[in-house]
C-alpha cells in the first residue's frame, strides 16, 4: 500500500463514520508555549481539547505533519524519524474508549482496509497509579475483540500516557497497538516496549480527560476526548514487511539520490549516515517551507542543527560537493501534491540550504582543526583520570567561532571517549548574553502561554497590533510568529526596514485609540473561502477546514482588524489597559519584532 493510498483509506474509513476532514496544521505550534513545533497531531486542538467548540464539530479527523527532535540521537535506527505523517481522529467530547478502540481495530485488521492479521498484534493499556487508575475498560474491550489476555500488556506513565504536549495541558492513559515483525531480537521475554525493534507500534489510543496544571496536578477536563494516532512512515513499513521505515517508498527516493551524490551503496556501507542525512534534510525541507531561517536562537537552532549534523556526516562520506539542496528538491518532489507549501516556498529552501551549507563548509575544516588540537592536549595529560573533559571554553569556542552546535562537539567528544563540559559552555554562552538551546526543543517561540484572562488581552491587542501595522507600514506585513504570555506580547512580521520612532508611536496610538473606543471583538463562522471573501486575514491558512473562526473589530461599519483564528479572544478592546511598545529589532532579513506590554 502506498502512503498516498493509506492517507486516503484512513480518512475516508472515519469520514463515514461522522469525521470531518480537516487538513494539516502548520509545524508551528499557534496554542503550545512549550515546544517549538508542532509534535503531534493535538497541538492545533488544545483549545478545542480544554472546551471550545471546533468549526467542524465534534468528530474530526486528519493527517498532520510532526517534527520530533528530544531523541535524535536515535534517528539512524529502524523507526526513529525527526518528520513523520501523523493520521489522527479525534472525538471532543463525543464517543469514548469502547467505539475507539472498536475502530481501530476493524481499520488495522479489516479486509478492505489494513488487511493484518489479529494474531499479529499486541496491545497495552495503562497500569494505573496516584494519579489515574488501571484501565480495565480498554482491556475488557480488546477481549471483546479476541485479543487474548497474554497479548494485553499494563505498562506504567513512562510507555502508556500521553501528554501534555508541553509542560501543561490535555493528557490522559492511552492504549497502544503493536506489530510483531516475527524477529527474535533480544530474547523470549520481549514484549511491547522494549526497543529492540521486534515490536512496532503502529497505533496509539489517548483517552484525553484530564488537564496537568503548571503545579503537576491532573485534574478532570470539562470533556473526554479521544485523540488516536497512527504514524505513516511506520505503518506503510509493517505493510511493506519491512523491518525500518528506511525501505519505503517515502526514504528510497531520498536515499537514491545520496548513493547518486557520494557514490557510494546504501545497501554495503554507511547505512547510519545515510539514514541520518535523508532524514535530517528531509525535516529540514519542511521546517524551511514554513519560513523559518537557520539560526543560533530556538527553532533555527533545531533547524540549523539538523543541516549542519547531515552536512557532517555527508563530509565523513565522501561528499565535498555543496548537496542538500539537491536531497530537498527530491523531498519536494514527493510531497508537493500533500503539501503545496513545498512547492510554493521551493526557492526559498534551496537558497536558505546552499547558503547555511556554505557557511558551515568555510568554518568545518578549522572547527575540526581546534577539535584535534583539543584532543590531543587531552591525550598528552600527563594525570590518572579515567574522565577525559573538554572544557566548556573550548566548547563554546566552537560554537561560536565556528558554528557548531554544542550536539556535534558533544557527538565528536562521544567517539573519542571524551566528555563535553556543559556547565562550562553555559556559563561562557551566558556571558556573552545568549541563551543555551542545549534542551531546544523546551524553548519557544510562538503561541499563548495559557488560556489565561491576562494572556487572552494579550492575544486580542495581537490582533489590533496586526492591524496597525499594516495600516501604518503597508499590507505587504503579515504575522511570521508569536509568543505571549501573562507578561507581554512578542510579534514577528514580515517588513524589510527598522521602523522610525515615528512609525513605532503611529502604530502604538491606533492600538490605544481602539481599546479607549471600547470595541466588540466579535465572532462568526464561515467557510474559508467565504472568510477571504470578506477580507479575512489568515496566519497558517493551510492548518484551516471547510469551516473557521472569524474575530472582527469594528465600529460603525470601518473594519479595523478582521481574522481567522481559533480564539480565546477579550470581548471588548476596553478590557486590555494601556498599551505600549517597548522594543522593535530585527530577527532575520525581511522579519521584524516587536515586544510590547499591557500595563
Amino acid at each position: 500500500m502506498s502512503a498516498s493510498e493509506l492517507r486516503k483509506k484512513y480518512l475516508d474509513f472515519f469520514r463515514e463514520r461522522g469525521h470531518a476532514i480537516i487538513p494539516s496544521a502548520s509545524l508551528i505550534p499557534e496554542h503550545d508555549p512549550t515546544v517549538l513545533f508542532t509534535t503531534a497531531g493535538m497541538h492545533p486542538l488544545v483549545p478545542y481539547l480544554l472546551g471550545e467548540k471546533h468549526p467542524a464539530g465534534r468528530r474530526i479527523v486528519d493527517v498532520q505533519k510532526c517534527i520530533r527532535t528530544g531523541d535524535i540521537e536515535d534517528v539512524g535506527n529502524s523507526w526513529h524519524l525527526t518528520f513523520f505523517e501523523m493520521l489522527g481522529n479525534w472525538s471532543l467530547g463525543d464517543y469514548w474508549k469502547k467505539e475507539a478502540i472498536e475502530w481501530s481495530f476493524e481499520f488495522l485488521t479489516g479486509k478492505n482496509y489494513l488487511g493484518i492479521v489479529s494474531e499479529k498484534l499486541s496491545v497495552t493499556v495503562f497500569k494505573g497509579d496516584q494519579d489515574a487508575s488501571r484501565d480495565e475498560e480498554s482491556a475488557k474491550v480488546w477481549q471483546s475483540l479476541g485479543i487474548p489476555q497474554e497479548k494485553i500488556f499494563y505498562l506504567p506513565k513512562e510507555d502508556n500516557w500521553w501528554g501534555p504536549a508541553g509542560q501543561t495541558g490535555p493528557c490522559g492513559p492511552c492504549s497502544e497497538m503493536f506489530y510483531d515483525t516475527g524477529e527474535e531480537k533480544c530474547g523470549s521475554d520481549c514484549k511491547p516496549g522494549c526497543k529492540c525493534g521486534k515490536y512496532a507500534e503502529i497505533w496509539n489510543d489517548v483517552f484525553m480527560e484530564y488537564n496537568k496544571t503548571a503545579e503537576g496536578k491532573y485534574e478532570q477536563l470539562k470533556q473526554k476526548n479521544v485523540d488516536t494516532g497512527m504514524g505513516v512512515e511506520r505503518t506503510i513499513a509493517v505493510l511493506s514487511g519491512f523491518d525500518n521505515v528506511y525501505e519505503t517508498e517515502l526514504f528510497t527516493p531520498i536515499i537514491k539520490k545520496i548513493e547518486e551524490i557520494s557514490g557510494k551503496k546504501y545497501e554495503e556501507e554507511n547505512i547510519k549516515e545515510f539514514r541520518i542525512i535523508a532524514d535530517h534534510l528531509k525535516a529540514a525541507t519542511f521546517i524551511l517551507a514554513e519560513g523559518i531561517e537557520p539560526s543560533n536562537v530556538e527553532r533555527g537552532y533545531v533547524l540549523r542543527r539538523l543541516i549542519r549534523r547531515a552536512v557532517r556526516y555527508g563530509k565523513q562520506m565522501g561528499i565535498n560537493e555543496i548537496f542538500a539542496f539537491k536531497v530537498a528538491n527530491v523531498v519536494i518532489d514527493m510531497y508537493w501534491d500533500v503539501y503545496p507549501e513545498l512547492r510554493q516556498s521551493h526557492n526559498f529552501i534551496e537558497e536558505q540550504l546552499v547558503r547555511e551549507e556554505e557557511k558551515f563548509g568555510r568554518t568545518l575544516e578549522k572547527g575540526m582543526k581546534q577539535f584535534e588540537n583539543q584532543k590531543s592536549k587531552i591525550k598528552n595529560q600527563n594525570d590518572n583520570s579515567r574522565v577525559k573533559i573538554i572544557d566548556g571554553n573550548t566548547v563554546f569556542d566552537l560554537y561560536q567561532t565556528y558554528g557548531f552546535p554544542i550536539e556535534l562537539t558533544e557527538e565528536l567528544a562521544k567517539e573519542e571517549g571524551f566528555v563535553v563540559d556543559k556547565e562550562g559552555f553555559n556559563e561562557a554562552l551566558k556571558k556573552h548574553q545568549e541563551l543555551s538551546r542545549a534542551g531546544a526543543e523546551q524553548k519557544f517561540a510562538g503561541g499563548l502561554a495559557d488560556h489565561s484572562e491576562q494572556v487572552v488581552k494579550y492575544h486580542t491587542a495581537a490582533h489590533m497590533m496586526l492591524a496597525a501595522l499594516r495600516q501604518i507600514l503597508g499590507n505587504h506585513v503579515i504575522q511570521r510568529g508569536s509568543n505571549i504570555t501573562a507578561e507581554r506580547l512578542r510579534f514577528d512580521f514580515s517588513h524589510s526596514e527598522k521602523m522610525t520612532p515615528e512609525q513605532i508611536k503611529q502604530v502604538e496610538d491606533l492600538v490605544k485609540e481602539w481599546i479607549m473606543a471600547d470595541l466588540p471583538v466579535e465572532m462568526s463562522e464561515a467557510s474559508l473561502d467565504e472568510a477571504r471573501d470578506q477580507g479575512a486575514m489568515g496566519v497558517f491558512e493551510s492548518k484551516y477546514g471547510e469551516k473557521v473562526k472569524v474575530y472582527t473589530i469594528a465600529e460603525s461599519g470601518k473594519i479595523f482588524s478582521k481574522e481567522i483564528c481559533g480564539g480565546p479572544h477579550a470581548e471588548k478592546t476596553g478590557v486590555l489597559g494601556h498599551f505600549k511598545i517597548i522594543k522593535e529589532e530585527s530577527v532575520s532579513a525581511g522579519t521584524r519584532r516587536i515586544k510590547a506590554v499591557l500595563e
